[in-house]
């Protein structure tokens, strides 16, 4: 590694240029932000006159990965029929992921829970298509915010168009038959955090403004769909029972409504969730670090990662100089007592005091953006290092589907 520079910030070895950079001239541009908003050295790269802040990135995979995301053919919800589903083709509709066929029932009915054992039989398919669209359009904003190339910008826009705005296409803003189980209920309230991959939408779509493909009529037309989608989160009864939730699915609910609200000027919401986070949010937070309700789960190693990983994003998302959530504690929980409990665990998991995940054990860890946004927000660059050590693109599903952030890149300005 190499750390360039001579200021305090420097110093400290929390900024450090990873060695398959080298190839580009380094320019320190002195003091600067992170979204205008973490303080610290900031590297920027300079390569046939294009202006980079890809010190953390390997910028030939980022491209390699908006090329892959051309040919990949959009789906929509639209596509696939729910024939289980109480809604209409425009409805989202999944089923929940432990819910199997009653076997003492000639019919299956209604269904029976088997915490932590994935049902593949489960309708998926809207799922799948809402994450295949998030990880498109990530790859191509990247694609797009690194290169400046029309191309990427013009494949996202469209898919964006289609998948949000389009007539045809359009999911509505809404989520009545989430997580739905045959037998007992058309939808659940827990199924909002099957739309936790939307999170990363705005951060694409900021990456995107500049383009002539993003047009004003494009960007207003999300910024409502997300407004809608919000203030149904907000008022509907599923929405407020998820908010309500004592563990991941609370989280992870603010992780959206965090995202949602920066996204369309709601201020309002936006301290909201800051105060979720001091005063609620953080109670799930054993004294050690741990969180107690996931160590009680089936997974509790994946469910520990899944559940730190998006408080961490939270600290991110909402953090002002103002108002450091990243060093914010109530009793001495806060966002680093949780890196400090799970870190070791994450280095060598052969420590691992606890029960075993009874399925995908194996496949963690992997990079979680959250590991580099700790890193920076907490000034420990192990953090960092951690995440450049791990596999940023896992193979298996599960691990997949339980990351909230595929392009770290669009989320730091």
């Amino acid at each position: 590694m190499k750390r360039y520079g001579n200021n305090d910030l420097w110093k400290t070895g929390l900024l450090f240029v990873p060695e398959r950079t080298k190839a580009y001239s380094m320019t320190c541009v002195g003091l600067t932000g992170i979204c205008c908003r973490y303080w610290f050295a900031f590297v920027t790269m300079k390569k046939g006159g294009i202006m980079d802040i890809l010190h953390f990135f390997d910028r030939n995979r980022i491209i390699c990965q908006a090329q892959k995301a051309l040919a990949v053919k959009p789906r929509y919800i639209t596509d696939f029929s729910a024939k289980m589903s109480e809604g209409g083709i425009h409805d989202y509709y999944s089923n929940g992921d432990y819910w199997w066929p009653n076997p003492n029932t000639a019919n299956g009915l209604p269904y029976v829970r088997l915490d932590g054992k994935s049902n593949p039989n489960a309708f998926m398919h809207h799922r799948n298509i809402l994450r295949e669209m998030r990880t498109s359009v990530s790859h191509l904003a990247a694609g797009y915010k690194i290169t400046k190339d029309e191309k990427y910008a013009s494949r996202a826009s469209i898919i964006l168009n289609n998948f949000f705005l389009a007539k045809e296409s359009k999911m509505n803003p809404s989520l009545l038959y989430a997580q739905a189980v045959p037998g007992l209920y058309s939808g659940r309230g827990i199924g909002i955090i099957d739309t936790l991959h939307l999170a990363e939408v705005p951060f694409a779509v900021n990456a995107l403004k500049s383009s002539l493909h993003m047009t004003d009529e494009l960007l207003m037309g999300l910024k409502k769909w997300f407004s809608d989608y919000l203030n149904w989160m907000t008022a509907h009864s599923y929405g407020i029972s998820e908010m309500n939730e004592k563990n991941n699915h609370g989280i992870c609910w603010h992780v959206q409504a965090a995202s949602f609200a920066l996204f369309v000027g709601n201020e309002q919401m936006v301290d909201f969730c800051r105060k979720q986070y001091k005063n609620v949010l953080l109670g799930q937070m054993a004294a050690d670090g741990s969180f107690t309700k996931e160590l009680a789960r089936t997974k509790p190693y994946g469910y520990s990662i899944f559940t730190l990983d998006n408080l961490l994003i939270l600290c991110h998302i909402l953090f002002k100089k103002e108002n450091d959530l990243w060093n914010y504690e109530l009793n001495g929980k806060g966002a680093r007592r949780g890196m400090e409990f799970l870190y070791p665990y994450l280095i060598d998991k052969t420590t691992w005091p606890y029960k075993k995940d009874i399925q995908h054990f194996e496949c963690w860890p992997v990079a979680m953006a959250s590991f580099l946004f700790a890193g920076l927000g907490l000034g420990e660059q192990k953090y960092v290092k951690l995440w450049q050590s791990l596999d940023p693109e896992p193979t298996n599903w599960e691990v997949r589907r339980n990351m909230t952030v595929r392009q770290p890149l669009l989320w730091l300005g």
